[in-house]
């Protein structure tokens, strides 16, 4: 490899690790010799644009007996090899970039690989080998509609993207993927699949997370539209993504513990929301307000992508204690349950049922309507949250999200702002929830003492917010 040319030397320069990154070109070329070094002028996120080291060239592809040869380009970062290339296709004029598992729109290129770099155990030669072997099963390019050759591989992919059948062409892929193969994640699984309205669903199993993985068992009695992967890039274009994952700690303190699952989610949360940027992340972790409100920062989402389970299932459950009772039914109300997922929740009525195509108003409870609520969390008290009636929660939320359904639930979102909330913590309140996430009802004054424990939840939930490590 030709390292000599004065704009290289120049450019080498500027690496903090310039005699590796040396090494591991030299040891690229002896491997893949037609990939080239030159300089090229990068865009960094904040516009600013520097000079680095790319290297250029085509990766032989097999595919149905035949070889092609696919370009791609390697952006080498001035920590290179201690960091991992940006890689992306460089599609011809006649060439569609094909979205899929591992390339986005843009044609980004995104490996295990490069998720988990770890030089000097992760290397270029590796992350090459890799690539090749990822796109001989899902090609990433394809012709455009005008190629004329039908042995290319190109229009042999552009034309099976088109014939995939007219259903798919006309919608787009209801894809679900759950994050933690535990017992949780198993429930969500199944209650996705009862609830019919997931065309694939994605099934990662997380290593750190110290939920048992009952993966084996999946797949040994495969599931139609169930893949399972210990890969995240396998969450690529997602519409919902559940994340089930609470990590194992020994630390006896409760901010220990909850900062282990945000030490998991730091490792796991920006790379989902970058395969799925239009995902509405559904978080499950514990405890569920916290760990939301960490998804959503670590993501970069709007707040109206990151919601939690919150109060969802006993929300749901006491509007069936309330409705056996008839009193629901005759008034004209529903009951809520909205604030922390703890014993500072509080019962509020809409009066509106959901799924009227309005927006329910929500009103406080009166002096007549009370002692019902309390009888409902009374009854509550015995019920618990055990996986499975927390797995068929979670498909119900997804199932509004999927089908644009509008229906309201009572999700953890962000409260700020909400009934005079003046600082950024996440509640459970009731939000109508569709394809474009989560729009949030409209706050209402609660008495005295509803108030103390909505003010107790979000001071508590501040404090430890700010004692976390993000």
């Amino acid at each position: 490899m030709d390292l000599s040319s004065e704009p290289i030397k120049r450019t080498l320069t500027k690496y903090k690790f310039r005699d590796v990154a040396v090494e591991e070109l030299q040891k690229v070329h002896r491997l893949h010799p037609d990939v080239k070094p030159v300089v090229d002028s990068y865009t960094c996120t904040d516009n600013l644009q520097k000079d680095l080291l790319k290297l250029i060239g085509n990766i032989p592809v097999n595919y149905q007996g035949r070889t092609y040869n696919l370009p791609i380009q390697l952006w080498l970062l001035e920590s290179f090899p201690f960091t991992p290339p940006i890689c992306t296709l460089r599609p011809t004029p006649n060439m569609d970039v094909r979205e899929g598992k591992h390339v986005d729109g843009r044609g980004r290129i995104y490996l295990p690989g490069l998720h988990n770099w770890d030089h000097p155990k992760s290397t270029v030669n590796g992350l090459l080998d890799e690539m090749i072997a990822k796109f001989e099963d899902d090609p990433p390019l394809s012709a455009k509609p005008t190629a004329e050759d039908p042995n290319d591989l190109l229009a042999f992919v552009s034309n099976l993207k088109m014939n995939e059948g007219s259903n798919k062409l006309d919608q787009p892929l209801n894809k679900v993927s759950v994050v933690g193969s535990g017992d949780l994640g198993l429930a969500s699984v199944m209650a996705l699949l009862a609830k019919g309205s997931v065309d694939r669903l994605v099934l990662i199993d997380i290593p750190e997370s110290s939920t048992k993985s009952g993966t084996a068992d999946l797949e040994i009695f495969t599931l139609p539209k169930v893949e399972i992967s210990k890969d995240l890039s396998a969450s690529s274009g997602s519409k919902v993504i559940v994340v089930t994952a609470n990590a194992w700690s020994n630390d006896q303190s409760y901010v220990g513990v909850v900062q282990t699952n945000v030490d998991l989610y730091r490792r796991i949360i920006p790379a989902l929301a970058q395969f799925s940027p239009n995902a509405v992340l559904l978080v499950a972790s514990q405890p569920v307000d916290i760990m939301t409100h960490v998804a959503w920062r670590q993501s970069g989402l709007p707040p109206t992508h990151v919601i939690g389970m919150g109060c969802n299932l006993d929300s749901e459950r006491l509007q069936h204690i309330v409705g056996m009772a008839l009193v629901a039914s005759s008034a004209g109300k529903q009951p809520w349950v909205i604030g922390e997922l703890s014993d500072n929740k509080v019962g509020v009525w809409s009066l509106i049922k959901p799924g009227t195509g309005q927006f329910p108003e929500l009103t406080p409870v009166t002096s007549s309507t009370r002692p019902i609520i309390d009888r409902g969390f009374e009854i509550l008290k015995s019920r618990g949250q055990r996986s499975w009636s927390v797995g068929l929660s979670v498909a119900d939320i997804t199932h509004s999200i999927i089908t644009d359904l509008r229906k309201t639930h009572s999700v953890s979102t962000l409260a700020q702002g909400w009934g005079g909330i003046g600082v950024e913590v996440f509640l459970s309140l009731p939000c109508a929830l569709g394809a474009s996430g989560s729009t949030r009802l409209a706050g209402l004054s609660l008495d005295q003492e509803e108030e103390a424990k909505i003010r107790e939840s979000v001071a508590s939930l501040a404090c430890l917010m700010k004692q976390i490590r993000m």
